[in-house]
C-alpha cells in the first residue's frame, strides 16, 4: 500500500483512534473503583467537617465510622424508610417536589458522645451547583455546624462559601423560633431579614451566591420539618 497516499492516512487515523480509544477506556475502568472510593472519602471528610470534626490525614474512613453511628432516609412525613443514605444523589432529590424525595440523616456522636444530625443541601450558585451539610443539635433545632462548597463560584467572591469564616456564622442559628420552621436566612452584611427568622452575613460581592444558599437551605431543610418537630418532642 501506498504509504503516502490518502486510503493509507485514513485507515492509520483511524486504526489510532481506535487504539488510543481502546487504552483510554481500559484505563478509565481500571480506575473508576478508586475515582469511586476518593469521591466517598471527600463526601464524609465534608460530613465530618459539618460537624466541626477534621480526621488526621489518610484516616478519614476511620473517623467517619466512630463519628456517624447510624444513616438513614426519612421521608416528607418524617418516617423512616429503606435505602442507603451515603448513596442518595441530591443533585437529583433537589429537582423531585418536596414530597417525592429521599431524605438523608446522618446521626453522629462527637464530644462527649454528644448526639447530632447531620442533613445534606443541595442548591445552585452564581456559575453552577452549590451543596453542604448542616448539622442540628439533638433537639433538631440548633445548628451545631455548617460546611459548604461549590463547583466554580468566583475565586475570592463566591467561592467564599467554603471559608470557615462564612460557615462558622452559622454555629448556634435556630431553625425554629415559636414552634415554627425558619430556615437562616443569608443577607447582605448590615440588613436584616424581613421576617423573624435567624440570619447571617451574605458573601460581600457575592450576592447571587449567597442568595443561593439561602434559598438551598429553605428548599432542601424544608422537607425535614416533620422529622425535625420529633426530634423537638
Amino acid at each position: 500500500m501506498n504509504k503516502q497516499g490518502n486510503t493509507y492516512t485514513i485507515i492509520y487515523i483511524i486504526v489510532m483512534v481506535l487504539v488510543v480509544g481502546a487504552a483510554l477506556a481500559f484505563t478509565a475502568m481500571s480506575l473508576r473503583s478508586r475515582q469511586q472510593a476518593n469521591a466517598d472519602a471527600d463526601k464524609m471528610r465534608q460530613i465530618l467537617a459539618s460537624v466541626l470534626v477534621t480526621p488526621e490525614s489518610g484516616d478519614v474512613i476511620d473517623t467517619y465510622e466512630s463519628t456517624v453511628t447510624r444513616s438513614f432516609i426519612v421521608d416528607v412525613q418524617g418516617q423512616e424508610i429503606g435505602g442507603d443514605a451515603f448513596a442518595v444523589n441530591m443533585a437529583e432529590q433537589s429537582k423531585k417536589p418536596a414530597l417525592q424525595r429521599l431524605l438523608p440523616v446522618y446521626e453522629c456522636r462527637v464530644g462527649g458522645g454528644e448526639v447530632k444530625y447531620v442533613l445534606p443541601v443541595y442548591g445552585a450558585g452564581l456559575w453552577g451547583p452549590i451543596w453542604g451539610y448542616v448539622s442540628l443539635d439533638a433537639d433538631g433545632t440548633t445548628i451545631y455546624g455548617a460546611y459548604f462548597a461549590h463547583q466554580g463560584e468566583t475565586p475570592g467572591l463566591g467561592a467564599e462559601i467554603e471559608k470557615t469564616a462564612f460557615s462558622s456564622q452559622f454555629e448556634g442559628k435556630h431553625i425554629f423560633k415559636d414552634g415554627r420552621f425558619l430556615p437562616v436566612a443569608v443577607v447582605k452584611a448590615g440588613q436584616k431579614p424581613s421576617g423573624d427568622e435567624d440570619y447571617v452575613d451574605g458573601i460581600s460581592g457575592g450576592t447571587i451566591t449567597s442568595k443561593g444558599v439561602s434559598s438551598m437551605l429553605a428548599d432542601c431543610l424544608a422537607p425535614y420539618e416533620a422529622y425535625l418537630s420529633t426530634l423537638r418532642q
